[in-house]
């Protein structure tokens, strides 16, 4: 009788990861129009190790969890400002309803606009470039994600997405909330994504940070398009400072050349409302599959500034001298487990 009912509640736990690792060539990169060729990491995708697990409770009724840490492998350094599972880290229920988790956890905008992504939120020379919040993470989150047939839902409420939130008697300090809808049938996909978070501070907690972003995709054989758009308002910027307003779009296009190689290529704008600083990237990558699990890949990208805008291919302020161009290239592997 006791080993019946040990056995009835059964528990299955996966081990996982990413390794990815490459060297990368950079223009303009320094103070004197210096140039830079170096090693990086996670440059398709972040080099993590997670644990997931879920268990069978009865009643149609899951409990879930996962752990999911980032490192950079040239280094060995943790990411995500040295948390141990600063990628994700979240237990709770899931059932026919859908799931509802409490932790660490993605946004909106993460989870939904990815997929409209030509490069995928590649941790280097994609959207991310151009706005490193479409990954954003918030501590402190109640989420909730529901699968119903072709359409997914989500929705949070983070009590303070970093340290400096949860205040005591200032409920506002550092919240985060968001929702996002995503419908995909046949070979069309399209959605939508709310993100919004409050100032760290007692003093700018009525101030906000507010993005929206919509995007698509059409598949036609071996070749799929994508278009995105996304709105920022971010009223969270230095005092005397004007309110950061723009517009972001892409457009681009994927194709499978052969079951083992995939070509892509997209251009990004930003339109800054309040300037003419208004940079344009343009990526191109070829990814070959070696097996399932190993590939290789080569990434090409170009930064156009304009007005003095400060766009690096690894985003704004980043190795690149204001107003001035950069070209990139980088070549790697990636060993998924």
């Amino acid at each position: 009788m006791l080993a019946a009912g040990l056995a009835h509640a059964q528990t299955n736990v996966t081990i996982y990861g990413i390794a990815d690792a490459g060297v990368e060539f950079l223009t303009n990169a320094g103070g004197d129009d210096d140039n830079v060729f170096r090693m990086s990491s996670g440059n398709l995708s972040g080099s993590r190790i997670g644990f997931r697990g879920t268990e069978d409770i009865g009643g149609g009724l899951k409990g879930v969890f996962l752990l999911e840490n980032g490192f950079d492998i040239d280094t060995g350094a943790l990411g995500q400002n040295g948390r141990l599972f600063g990628r994700q880290a979240y237990v709770g229920l899931q059932g026919d309803f859908g799931a509802i988790t409490l932790g660490r956890q993605q946004n909106a905008l993460y989870d939904v606009i990815i997929k409209y992504d030509p490069m995928a939120f590649a941790s280097r020379y994609s959207a991310l470039s151009h706005d490193p919040l479409f990954t954003g993470r918030a501590d402190n989150a109640i989420k909730y994600t529901g699968n119903f047939g072709p359409v997914i839902a989500t929705a949070f409420y983070s009590f303070g997405r970093n340290a400096d939130g949860e205040v005591p008697g200032s409920t506002k300090v550092s919240r985060n909330v968001g929702a996002g809808v995503a419908y995909a049938s046949g070979p069309f996909g399209v959605g939508f994504a709310y993100d919004q978070f409050q100032g760290n501070t007692v003093a700018t907690a009525g101030d906000s940070a507010r993005r929206m972003a919509v995007g698509g995709s059409y598949e036609m054989g071996p070749v799929k398009g994508f278009v995105g758009y996304r709105w920022l308002k971010d009223e969270l910027v230095a005092a005397g400072t004007p309110n950061v307003r723009s517009n972001m779009y892409w457009v681009g296009a994927s194709w499978d050349a052969s079951p083992a190689l995939k070509l892509t290529g997209v251009v990004y704008h930003t339109d800054r409302r309040d300037s003419g600083a208004d940079p344009t990237s343009l990526v191109l990558s070829a990814d070959y599959a070696l097996s399932k699990r190993t590939d290789v890949y080569l990434t090409v990208g170009h930064a156009r500034n304009k007005s003095g805008s400060n766009l690096g291919l690894n985003g704004f302020g980043s190795s690149i001298i204001a107003g001035e161009n950069q070209s990139g290239v980088i070549a790697g592997v990636r060993h998924r487990f």
